[in-house]
């Protein structure tokens, strides 16, 4: 997960200069630079139990990339409407708890490990095929190098990937004892599918953006009622 974040950090990087660069104008203006949008951002879980939200760290990154397609209004194109495809991922990083996905509990067992085995790193990871959709504002269309954007939207997915995965297994006093990892798959305590509002606003090809999701992660019974949560970065033409 790292890697790719950063590669898709450098890819848009790059993307945004060239787009910027007056010798590529005719490029820009041909493959327009709002066709790939790309955001990084740290999660949230609203609404988990104090005993699981207590144990989450504060930073639990993610990446989410799409590409866009933008229709302008013919009666004001500074605001368009946009429609488009792509994944959104989430990791959940926990302190000495392990998430049992593939366990025929009736309820996600969620288990401390305080006292005995745990791992140094240790997450629950989600994707999500998601349709975004966008009412967007550019206060320059002409040059959006240079405007202030904002949108608008929401995202509708449906659940592909669910998984836990700890590295580096640790006794009770914090010593590493064996460079192991363990990974386990399973969308059965998840909803399959979810939808999220979503809003951003930024200058240039760079802006804020939050995503809540409209609703549960989880599966009605299964665990406390907990919705996800994405404040991050986005890289897009717009």
């Amino acid at each position: 997960m790292k890697k790719l974040v950063l590669f898709l950090f450098a890819v848009a990087s790059c993307f945004a200069m060239y787009a910027q660069a007056p010798a590529k104008k005719s490029f820009a203006k041909d493959i327009p630079a709002d066709r790939f949008m790309i955001q990084l951002a740290n999660n949230y879980w609203i609404g988990a139990a104090d005993s699981v939200s207590s144990r989450i760290k504060s930073l639990n990154r993610s990446a989410n990339v799409y590409v866009m397609y933008d229709k302008k209004f013919k009666n004001n194109p500074k605001f368009s409407f946009a429609l488009g495809a792509g994944v959104g991922t989430s990791n959940m990083y926990f302190d000495k708890m392990n998430v049992l996905l593939t366990s025929s509990k009736s309820k996600v067992p969620f288990i401390k490990t305080d006292t005995g085995l745990n791992f140094k790193r240790y997450k629950v990871a989600t994707a999500f095929l998601e349709i975004p959709l966008e009412l967007r504002f550019s206060s320059n269309v002409d040059n959006p190098n240079k405007a202030i954007k904002a949108a608008i939207g929401v995202k509708i997915g449906t659940l592909i990937n669910a998984h836990t995965k700890g590295k580096g297994l640790r006794n009770s006093g914090g010593a590493t004892i064996a460079g192991y990892t363990e990974k386990a798959s399973s969308k059965g305590y998840f909803n399959g599918t979810r939808i999220a509002a979503t809003a951003r606003v930024g200058y240039s090809y760079y802006s804020l953006f939050g995503s809540y999701a409209l609703t549960n992660l989880f599966k009605d019974g299964v665990a406390a009622d907990t919705k996800t949560l994405q404040i991050g970065i986005t890289i897009t033409g717009l």
